[in-house]
């Protein structure tokens, strides 16, 4: 099983290419999505263990929008895209501005929306990863919930059973302009051994 602490230098490295290359893709979906221009940070990429997902939006109680999708293929594993509430509402403001109701609650149309958008967004990453490995990676009809972030990661260990121990993090604001940001964390779990056969198709295999 791969473990976080494994992973050289230039192999974060390679994950960070593919974390760019995504965003830039992902930035370009928003960007015709919200039909207005759409900039990106550099995103930071890192491998985290497994337990500090939900600490990274904020803790396990932190309520969240998230869409949940299962990567099948050569190179199996879960995908998350998660959104603190804040920013959900920014996009909702922008993209349906007569639906929302300040209610502390999301209509059917905004969750189905916020569910394309995850969908467009974490695809962006699982297509440049794809093009990088040349594996067969295609994902799951996605899953959007509320919920508390422990909540939604327990989601996907019901659904999937005992996830890998290491995450593929990406965290990445996409900029409006100088003043609003819209802030996304995706996280790439992938089964146990994955991260191997991700390592094996690049080239630079782990030890």
């Amino acid at each position: 099983m791969a473990n976080f602490n494994r992973f050289k230098a230039f192999e974060i490295d390679v994950l960070k290419e593919v974390g760019n290359i995504g965003a830039g893709n992902a930035a370009t979906a928003l960007s015709t999505l919200l039909n207005k221009p759409i900039d990106m940070s550099v995103p930071s990429v890192r491998l985290l263990p497994f337990e500090e997902v939900a600490e990274r939006v904020g803790g396990s109680e932190q309520i969240v929008i998230a869409v949940f999708l299962r990567v099948e293929g050569d190179a199996p594993g879960n995908m998350f895209f998660i959104m603190q509430e804040h920013y959900a509402l920014q996009l909702m403001k922008q993209l349906l501005p007569n639906e929302h109701l300040d209610d502390g609650t999301y209509s059917e149309l905004e969750m189905s929306t916020l569910c394309e958008i995850g969908n467009i967004l974490a695809g962006s990453y699982l297509s440049s990863l794809a093009d990088f490995t040349k594996l067969q990676l295609q994902p799951s009809v996605p899953v959007v919930a509320q919920d508390m972030a422990g909540a939604i990661l327990s989601f996907g260990l019901m659904q999937y059973g005992e996830m890998g121990d290491s995450a593929l993090l990406i965290e990445t604001s996409f900029l409006e302009d100088y003043q609003n940001a819209l802030e996304g964390h995706f996280f790439l779990i992938p089964d146990p051994n994955s991260f191997e056969t991700i390592f094996r198709a690049l080239g630079v295999g782990l030890e």
